[in-house]
């Protein structure tokens, strides 16, 4: 079996609402579906962190087979992080898919970086995957579809529970369920003393409905 054809089957294999994926941790089925061999023991604290790097490099997995992107350019990680968390999580057999021989790190350009320094500012002090996470947030909220698509989550709601997790006080302030690439933008604005929006308010704005989620869509995606 190809590695895309791989994590299409791991993107079958998810549940709703962040449950685990097929009741074990995210890192756990990668490896088997990449074939690797004996895993070692999971932290449970952390089962949800790794079912979302897990779905982070099968969308990695999805660029790299397409040759739209090296692992570096899709995660916003340098090759030694990337290469430390596969070296942490993943057996070995699994590391090669991700083709880190010979490739550079890819720099941030200066809306990548203003990204970047907003969730590093919400981020939980002293915590290493809270960093991982804002660098890859902010590297994959460049991209042109919804952002928990783009994290190759399962819905929007994982994608809360993310930021939730590790950026609590910015998370907290999107009290209208505003889409989250959106609302980054705008405290991105307010920090400037700015704004792009041309209408006084929400309520009144033509656009209201490109910015926040209607209340009546649901938050699981349609099987294409």
């Amino acid at each position: 079996m190809s590695n895309l054809a791989q994590v299409r089957a791991l993107s079958k294999g998810r549940m709703v609402l962040g449950a685990r994926m097929s009741g074990q941790p995210g890192w756990r089925q990668l490896s088997e579906l990449l074939g690797a061999g004996s895993w070692p023991p999971v932290d449970p604290k952390m089962d949800f962190d790794q079912y979302v790097l897990a779905c982070v490099l099968s969308r990695v997995l999805e660029e790299i087979e397409a040759g739209e992107a090296t692992a570096t350019e899709a995660t916003g990680l340098s090759q030694i992080e990337i290469r430390d968390i596969l070296n942490c999580s993943v057996p070995a057999p699994a590391i090669h898919a991700f083709r880190l021989e010979d490739i550079s790190d890819a720099e941030p350009g200066m809306e990548e970086e203003l990204l970047r320094g907003l969730l590093l500012a919400h981020a939980r002090p002293g915590d290493s995957a809270s960093i991982r996470f804002a660098k890859i947030i902010a590297r994959r909220a460049l991209r042109h579809d919804h952002l928990w698509r783009e994290l190759g989550l399962f819905d929007r709601v994982e994608l809360s529970r993310l930021l939730s997790t590790h950026f609590i006080t910015l998370a907290a302030g999107n009290t209208n369920n505003m889409r989250w690439k959106r609302y980054f933008y705008r405290k991105l604005c307010e920090a400037e003393g700015f704004s792009l929006c041309t209408a006084a308010a929400c309520l009144g704005c033509k656009e209201k409905g490109s910015c926040f989620v209607p209340e009546e869509v649901k938050s699981v995606r349609a099987e294409p």
